[in-house]
């Protein structure tokens, strides 16, 4: 099967607007996710419908994992956001360690201190 071309911004933004397949949502997502482009992949994987799809759920949830090993804040807020959770005290100082460890100390930072008014 041949590789979806990606869409540029403006056919993104329609394609998110509108009824899109959660079979093409996923097929879109898995290309961007090859070109390393993980946010958009996310409002794709989004839009397949993580609650009823095992796979996009999955995806996701590596995802989050990845943000969590990185210390990105960033993407754990949008993957959360799109699995419609919220990381617990514990995921966002894990998460806070991480970014230390990774240099990333505004993340660190900031992931300490949504640790400590989670829960």
């Amino acid at each position: 099967m041949a590789k979806p071309k990606l869409p540029d911004a403006l056919s993104r933004r329609h394609l998110l607007d509108g009824d899109l397949d959660a079979n093409k949502a996923l097929e879109l997502a898995q290309a961007y996710l090859e070109e390393g482009r993980e946010v958009e992949a996310i409002d794709f994987l989004a839009a397949a419908d993580p609650a009823s799809s095992d796979a996009a759920r999955e995806t996701l949830a590596g995802l989050r994992d990845k943000a969590l090993e990185g210390g990105d804040v960033f993407l754990m807020r949008i993957v959360c956001g799109a699995l419609d959770e919220e990381p617990s005290g514990e995921a966002w100082q894990a998460l806070a360690d991480a970014a230390t460890r990774s240099g990333r100390l505004q993340d660190a930072e900031t992931a300490h201190r949504l640790a400590t008014v989670s829960d």
